[in-house]
Order: structure tokens, then C-alpha cells, then sequence
């Protein structure tokens, strides 16, 4: 077949891309160049491992410590819950006393004197004085109204201020709130248990332990406390629960206590020292130290000013009249008498009592400040500065009801040692009433003649015994009331001896001298021990006519808010010792003691006094004891470790305290006439005491007796 297209070429596809032209030989790619790296250091090396095994912990410790977070809050959840359904109401709260209180009143009924725990009665936040709230707030938690019980704040200031002052975290400062520090008032809800605890105190100490785990239990009882009660009845628990020294639980009872007035009633001055006391009770409290106590209280009137409860003016009134005792707190009267009174009654009433108990007493407060008076004006005016010597008041009437009681030189004296009660002291002198009653109860008279001449007598066992008189010298025939006017040692021995002293033992038992007796015949000079109440108890005796008294200083006991008493007085005038005639002659004859004989210091112009002076062998004990138509007053003096005086008599500083005791005491009385029979001294050569004239005046005893 021809081709018509006149040589054209046929058609084809086109060739879209060129024939490649000689293929040149293959080649291996290269690689880019890859720079060597150099070794890292061991400190970059270490600081690696650590920054990732850090960044590992941190991890772990959040995967473990929400989980324990959580845990935690579980657990203080649960015991919030559980505390919180444990609490009762408030009033169960408020007077959780173990013991109770006993208030001690005077003759006229006046209180001067408080024992045990007294609680002075349910006060709320609302009912006591805003001052009072307002103080206590500012000084131990400003934020109380504001946090859930527990202050993450103050518990870290506290650390740092203990660990700055160089205590441990938990000592001192603790950064509790009002709640937690209500929580251990409340030792957590565990009521004392005689099983766990030896005493009361233990249970308390326990209560204020502080511990990290003790610490933890009482925010979670705190917290609990929060969810159950509200701010004011968390604040009302705490406000009667505190503790404000001089045995004052509870506000009212502690402005009770020093100011003789309720809580509700406190000025700011007052409220300020009450709440100052919360620190430290018993040392701040104003009856220990009054000025301690208001300086105190100007720190909390300053904090007070600070917060806004107080006006620049209020603030400056309270520290420029600050708060002040009440005058039975400011008198203090007492203490001893009140310590001795809490002795006589019922220990289950007094010591140990969970009742509250009211004694009223026969303390006359204007004689108890007499005695305290007299006693301080002596020793300042007649004593040598830095002596060491005691001295202690009793102040009686005839029927042994004791007035005033001075138990040494520290007038407070509460919880001290009673030298008018305690101290069991050679009588000396003091004694030879008891010789003299007894020679008149047998017949003799205040004119009858006794021998004051050289006398020995031969005492079984320790051989001759020659008395001496304390001049030295003799007086030859003397009255029985010369012998005593002049105090004469030998006139009283050669009575006693003549008389029987099996006699006057029994004369001096009878009057109640029960201390033992000497049983030879230093017997009439006073060798034996007495007690100063005891002595006066007895001259008491000689007073009233012949009759024995016990001392006593209780009225009446009765519980609190009863009207009808539990017990009464427990002494008083009991059966008679000698014959009303042999006391009356025998007053005569200390009537002449006083008017010229050894007790001429004890004169009080217009008044008749009798008494006895009474110094023991070199000069250990001194006494005075001597009354009026109306009271009986014994004053002795001495020291604790029997260490002879210098210069003392009885006669001298111990006649002179009885002098000031006793013109104070009768500055407002009417001069009483001593109950004594008069007699007028016979010639020396009549009656002269012979063994057959004693032989026959115990022969008349006897039958009278029989």
C-alpha cells in the first residue's frame, strides 16, 4: 500500500520526556557530619540523678500525702463526731468540784474566811460584766470569735517564742485557745477515777500535761467543742471553770473572793486583775501580792486599749485607780484561828468535804486585828531588828470561846505552824495558879503563911534537889499571896509538896492541862509542856468561878442552803474543878501579881487585871497570861529551835504585848470589876501552914467530898 501522505512519517506518540544520556556510575551518599559530644562532668552528672530522684519523690510524697491527708481527716472527723455526741449540756459543766468549800464567818456573821474550792455560783458570758468578758477575751485570744477553736497562729507564735527563750516547743507559751484551754479544764470528758489516780492532785497535773499527742487530742475536743456549743457557752464553761487562786473556782467566786462583790458587778480595774490571773493564780493573786497583781492588771488594761474594748480614758482611769481587796480580804484575819477551827470539826466536813459548808465561829474581828496590832507594835518598837523570836496571842472568854488567835509573827498564818495550838512549851511560872488553887480548895486562905526558906528534897533516882528562888535570896514567913505576887519558887514547891502533887495534877488536868505531867516536884514550877490555848483555856477557869472550859472556836456547821445546822458548838464550860470561893480568893491574889508583884506591866489604867508571869529555865519560854472581868488573854514568846531569849522575862516584853493586846481590845468596853473575894494580910505569925494543919485540911476534903 501506497503511502498518500507523500513521505510523511507515521504517528506516534510523543516522547514527554528525554532519553536519559549516559548513566553515570553510582555513587554511596554521604552522610552529614556528626560532632562528637563531649562527657559531662560528675557534678552535672550528681545534680542530674538528683533533680530526678527529687522530682520522683515530690511525686510519691503527693500521691502518699493526699491519701494520708485524707486519712487524717477521716480520723479527726470521727473524733470530732464522737466528742461532740459525748458532750453534755453546759450546766453539767460548769462546777465539776471534787471537793467542796467551806466558808468560815465571824461572831456577827460576816464572812472572813474561805477553805477548800468555793464556787460562787453559774455566771454566762451574757450575765457577767462586759469588762470581765471583754478582758479575758483580749488577754488570752483576741481571734476567739473568729477561728473554729484552733489557731494554726498562735500555736507557731508560741513555738517561736519558746524555742527563742530556749525551752522546748511545747513548754511555756502554748498558743491554746480559749476552747482548748477550756478542752483541759475539761481533761478531755474523763472524770477523776480513784482507780487510775492516786489523789485529786495527780488527776489535775494530768489534766496539764502537754504533749504532742495530748496536744492533738485537744484540738480534735476542741473542734469537737465548736460543733456542740456555741462561742458564748464555750466562753461560759471556761469563765466557771477557771481557777483564780485563793481557792476560787469561777469568776464569781474569785470577785466574790477579792472584792466582795459578783462578777456582774466588776469595774474595769477589776475585770483586769480577774482576768490577769488566768497566767498564774496562785502567784498573782492579790491576797498574796497585792502589787504583783495590779501590775498585771495594767498589762491587760493596755491590751484591752489596744483592741478597742477600752477608751484612752477608761484605760488610764483603771491604772490610775486600780482594783483594790475588799476588807475582809484586805484583813486577812484569821488565818491561824480559821486553820485551827477547820481541826475541830468533822474531817468529812472541813478537809475532805464535797459538800459546800458554812461554820460560823466565835472570832470578833476588831479583837483578831488588836492582837495582830499589838503584836507587830512590839516587835517593831521593843525587839531588835532581825531577831528571830516568836510570839503567839490567845484572846478568851470565860467560857473558853477563843476571839482572837496569833499562831507567830507572819499574821496571815494560813497553813502555817500554830504556835498557839502546836507548840508544846515549858510553862514555868504560869503554872503555880494551879499549886495555889489547889492549896485554897483545901482549905487554906489567901493569908495563910507559907516558909520561903532553903529547901531540899530527895528525888528517887536522881538524888538531893534544892529549888532556888529566882533573886537568890529568901524571903522567910510570906503569905500565899506574897509567894505568888513575888513569883517565889520555893513557897510554891514546899504547897505542891505539902498538898499532895497527885493533887495538883488533878487540880491542873481538871482546869484542862491534859499535856503529861512532871511527875517530881519540879512539877510546881512549871516543868511540863502546855500548849498556849491550853493555859489560857485554863486561867479562863479561874475566871468563870472554878469551872473547866473547853477552848472552842466553832459555833455552828451547816450545809450551804440549809437553815437547820449539823453540829454545834463543841466546847464551853464543862464540871466544876475547885469551889467558887477558892477562884475568887485565888483572882485576888493574881490581882496582886499585876498590882505589885511581877506583872506590873500588864496595868491598864482603870481596869482590875489579874495574872501570872511565867519564864522557864534559862529564859526559853516567856509567858503572860492574865484577863480582865470579861476576857482572858495569854501571850507566850520564844523561839522555834529552843534557843534561850536575852533579856526577857515574862514579866517584860510578853506582859507588854499583853498590855497592848488588851488595851485594844477593851478601848470600847466599859470597865468589869474582877469576880474576886478580897482579903487583907495578916501578921506573918498567924497561920502558919504546919504538916498537921495540912493533914487536916485534906481530912476535910475528903469528908466534904464524901
Amino acid at each position: 500500500m501506497s503511502n498518500k501522505s507523500g513521505g510523511r512519517k507515521p504517528l506516534v506518540a510523543d516522547r514527554r520526556y528525554a532519553k536519559p544520556s549516559k548513566v553515570a556510575p553510582k555513587t554511596r551518599a554521604r552522610k552529614p557530619a556528626v560532632r562528637k559530644k563531649k562527657p559531662r562532668g560528675l557534678l552535672r552528672r550528681i545534680l542530674g540523678f538528683f533533680g530526678r530522684f527529687i522530682w520522683w519523690m515530690t511525686g510519691l510524697l503527693w500521691r502518699i500525702g493526699w491519701r494520708a491527708g485524707l486519712a487524717v481527716g477521716a480520723f479527726v472527723a470521727l473524733g470530732v463526731i464522737y466528742y461532740a455526741s459525748t458532750l453534755p449540756p453546759i450546766t453539767d459543766l460548769v462546777d465539776a468540784r471534787m471537793r467542796g468549800s467551806v466558808t468560815l464567818s465571824d461572831r456577827e456573821g460576816t464572812v472572813f474566811a474561805w477553805r477548800g474550792d468555793q464556787y460562787g455560783g453559774m455566771v454566762t458570758a451574757t450575765t457577767v460584766s462586759v469588762h470581765l468578758r471583754n478582758a479575758v477575751v483580749a488577754t488570752e485570744d483576741k481571734r476567739f470569735y473568729n477561728h473554729l477553736g484552733i489557731s494554726p497562729r498562735g500555736v507557731a507564735s508560741a513555738i517561736r517564742i519558746n524555742l527563742n527563750e530556749g525551752r522546748g516547743p511545747l513548754s511555756g507559751n502554748g498558743g491554746s485557745t480559749i476552747t482548748q484551754q477550756t478542752a483541759k479544764l475539761l481533761c478531755l470528758g474523763r472524770p477523776f477515777d480513784a482507780d487510775v489516780w492516786e489523789s485529786e492532785t495527780d488527776y489535775e497535773r494530768d489534766c496539764r500535761r502537754t504533749t504532742l499527742w495530748r496536744k492533738v487530742q485537744e484540738a480534735v475536743y476542741a473542734l469537737a467543742m465548736e460543733v456542740r456549743y456555741s462561742k458564748d457557752e464555750i466562753l461560759t464553761i471556761y469563765l466557771n471553770r477557771a481557777y483564780l487562786g485563793a481557792g476560787s473556782r469561777g469568776f464569781e467566786a474569785a470577785a466574790n473572793r477579792y472584792f466582795g462583790r459578783s462578777a456582774a458587778e466588776v469595774t474595769p480595774a477589776e475585770a483586769a486583775m480577774l482576768a490577769g490571773l488566768l497566767k498564774a493564780p496562785s502567784t498573782l493573786a492579790p491576797t498574796s501580792n497585792l502589787q504583783r497583781s495590779r501590775d498585771r492588771a495594767n498589762l491587760v488594761i493596755n491590751l484591752m486599749e489596744e483592741q478597742g474594748y477600752l477608751s484612752s480614758s477608761a484605760a488610764e482611769e483603771a491604772r490610775t485607780n486600780p482594783a483594790g481587796l475588799s476588807a475582809a480580804a484586805e484583813r486577812r484575819a484569821g488565818g491561824y484561828f480559821a486553820d485551827w477551827v477547820m481541826d475541830q470539826g468533822p474531817e468529812f466536813f472541813t478537809s475532805t468535804t464535797t459538800e459546800d459548808v458554812v461554820i460560823q465561829t466565835t472570832i470578833d474581828q476588831r479583837m483578831q486585828t488588836a492582837a495582830e496590832e499589838a503584836l507587830a507594835w512590839v516587835f517593831e518598837s521593843r525587839v531588835s531588828e532581825g531577831s528571830e523570836a516568836q510570839a503567839a496571842i490567845v484572846v478568851m472568854s470565860a467560857d473558853g470561846a477563843v476571839r482572837a488567835m496569833v499562831g507567830g509573827r507572819n499574821t496571815d498564818g494560813t497553813g502555817a505552824f500554830n504556835r498557839a495550838t502546836q507548840a508544846l512549851r515549858q510553862t514555868g511560872s504560869a503554872f503555880k495558879p494551879f499549886v495555889y488553887a489547889t492549896a485554897l480548895e483545901l482549905g487554906m486562905t489567901p493569908n495563910d503563911i507559907v516558909l520561903d526558906e532553903p529547901l531540899t528534897i530527895n528525888v528517887p533516882g536522881s538524888g538531893p534537889w534544892s529549888p532556888k528562888n529566882y533573886s537568890r535570896n529568901f524571903r522567910g514567913p510570906v503569905t500565899l499571896t506574897e509567894a505568888l505576887s513575888a513569883s517565889l519558887n520555893i513557897p510554891a514547891v514546899r504547897l505542891s509538896e505539902e498538898m499532895g502533887r497527885e493533887n495538883v495534877r488533878a487540880v491542873a488536868q481538871g482546869f484542862g492541862i491534859s499535856s503529861d505531867l512532871a511527875a517530881g516536884p519540879a512539877l510546881a514550877l512549871g516543868a511540863s509542856e502546855s500548849t498556849l490555848v491550853e493555859m489560857t483555856g485554863a486561867y479562863a477557869g479561874i475566871l468563870n468561878g472554878g469551872s473547866a472550859v473547853t477552848p472552842y472556836g466553832l459555833v455552828s456547821l451547816r450545809i450551804m442552803g440549809d437553815s437547820e445546822p449539823l453540829m454545834t458548838a463543841t466546847g464551853g464550860i464543862r464540871e466544876r474543878v475547885i469551889r467558887e470561893e477558892a477562884a475568887r480568893q485565888l483572882t485576888w491574889m493574881m490581882y496582886q501579881v499585876v498590882e505589885t508583884g511581877t506583872g506590873r506591866r500588864a496595868q491598864i489604867d482603870g481596869w482590875e487585871i489579874a495574872g501570872k508571869t511565867g519564864t522557864t529555865q534559862a529564859a526559853r519560854d516567856a509567858w503572860f497570861i492574865g484577863f480582865s472581868g470579861d476576857y482572858v488573854t495569854g501571850v507566850w514568846m520564844g523561839y522555834d529551835d529552843n534557843t534561850p531569849l536575852t533579856g526577857v522575862t515574862g514579866s517584860t516584853l510578853p506582859a507588854e504585848i499583853w498590855r497592848e493586846t488588851m488595851t485594844r481590845v477593851l478601848s470600847d468596853l466599859q470597865p468589869t470589876p474582877l469576880p474576886m473575894q478580897r482579903t487583907f494580910a495578916q501578921r506573918p505569925s498567924e497561920n502558919v501552914v504546919t504538916e498537921d494543919l495540912i493533914d487536916q485540911l485534906i481530912l476535910d476534903l475528903q469528908n466534904r467530898a464524901n
